[in-house]
């Protein structure tokens, strides 16, 4: 019997190792995406939860892999529940190990989420407003409009409209104290004066009290602090009542939800917005058109209707930062580890000239929002739908 010589035996075992090891190079270069994605699929919140889930599934069939890796997301429904919401994100990040967070449905989540994604450094793109920047929130980018340039914009129209004592009425929440803190803080330049600083849950359904209290302080103008669906509450109830002054409000009512809600109540209501609600009014020369376009084609192609208003967008927008902040990432750089997790939010924090549906943005570190003036634009409802409103000259 003759025996293999060992050298060979040495070379066969090198090259079966070496075979072994090409092939996991193969399979770790193939290591997918995993985005997490929380939002309010039940509960006060749906209204825009479900939207923003739309959204997702909008973005998934814009792109589903990139560079030869495919992309999961993995949803949670938190319920409209904030705790809920931090329980989500810590299961994806401790568990599930994502590489990315995306949501929530509202501010309470997306706080709850924020502090998650903090404490766990993973990324965290959020479709809901999360403010102020610091330490606790240092890995949390804003997609939506900040509230400041939103109002800053209404305050000038109200100004122009002569409006100089404003009702308030707002959610009892962080996202109620963010419009009114941003409300007040145009009062001295733009010449008015808030005069009331009604509240109400989301989960209210009525506000009577409140109105009665707001009309009797006879401002010339009211704006909420509210979103989506239960936004319309405090418009109908104003009405009602027989309320005669203007109305304003925020891109937080960008729905049709909202609208059908609201009916006839909000007609002639004045508010601030992204692009897309009113991309087909825009000139083809503004950068975010052609975006738009296609995201209204996906959405009619996932849902069969046309998109209903702009809230599901907010999560698309959300989804085009992490592809554009993934693609510039060095290849060896493997999804499902923590050196990726820091790459992309630094990679994040320096995406340059993106233009997404909702905004060009351009965001910097130490920064949350990468939205600027020029992609806010003033509309007006009109029977039912929102509409371009520019000053005429």
């Amino acid at each position: 019997m003759r025996c293999a010589h060992p050298s060979r035996v040495l070379l066969a075992a090198a090259a079966a190792c070496a075979l072994l090891a090409a092939s996991s190079s193969a399979f770790a270069a193939k290591a997918e995406y995993k985005v997490g994605f929380i939002t309010s699929m039940t509960g006060p919140v749906s209204s825009l939860g479900i939207p923003f889930a739309t959204g997702m599934k909008v973005a998934h069939l814009y792109k589903d892999e990139l560079d030869g890796r495919p992309i999961k997301i993995i949803t949670m429904d938190s319920g409209s529940n904030p705790t809920q919401a931090g329980t989500d994100a810590r299961k994806l990040t401790e568990v599930d190990h994502v590489d990315v967070l995306i949501g929530a449905a509202d501010t309470p989540d997306a706080l709850a989420i924020s502090a998650i994604s903090s404490s766990h450094r993973t990324p965290f793109i959020t479709a809901a407003h999360v403010l102020p920047y610091n330490e606790s929130h240092a890995w949390t980018i804003n997609a939506p409009q900040p509230i400041s340039i939103v109002m800053q914009k209404i305050a000038a129209r109200m100004k122009h409209n002569g409006v100089k004592t404003v009702g308030y009425i707002g959610f009892a929440d962080a996202w109620g104290d963010e419009v009114y803190d941003a409300l007040r803080k145009f009062e001295k330049p733009d010449g008015y004066k808030v005069i009331t600083d009604e509240r109400y849950a989301r989960s209210d359904s009525s506000v009577t009290g409140q109105v009665l209290r707001i009309i009797a302080a006879h401002p010339d103008a009211v704006i909420n602090g509210g979103a989506g669906t239960p936004g319309a509450l405090p418009y109908v109830e104003l009405k009602r009542l027989g309320y005669k002054g203007q109305i304003y409000g925020t891109h937080a009512y960008m729905d049709v939800h909202f609208t059908d809600a609201c009916g006839s109540a909000c007609n002639g209501m004045i508010a601030a917005a992204g692009p897309l609600e009113i991309s087909p009014d825009l000139p083809d020369s503004n950068p975010t058109k052609p975006i738009s376009t296609e995201y209204r084609a996906l959405y009619k192609k996932v849902t069969g209707k046309p998109i209903p208003g702009a809230f599901s967008s907010y999560t698309f927008d959300a989804y085009l930062i992490f592809l554009n902040a993934a693609s510039r990432l060095p290849k060896d750089v493997q999804p499902g580890t923590q050196a990726f997790r820091t790459a992309l939010k630094d990679a994040i924090q320096t995406t340059k000239n993106l233009a997404g549906t909702q905004a060009v943005y351009n965001f910097t570190p130490g920064h949350m929002y990468g939205v600027t003036p020029s992609s806010i634009f003033v509309v007006k409802l009109e029977n039912g739908a929102w509409h371009w409103d520019p000053l005429k000259q």
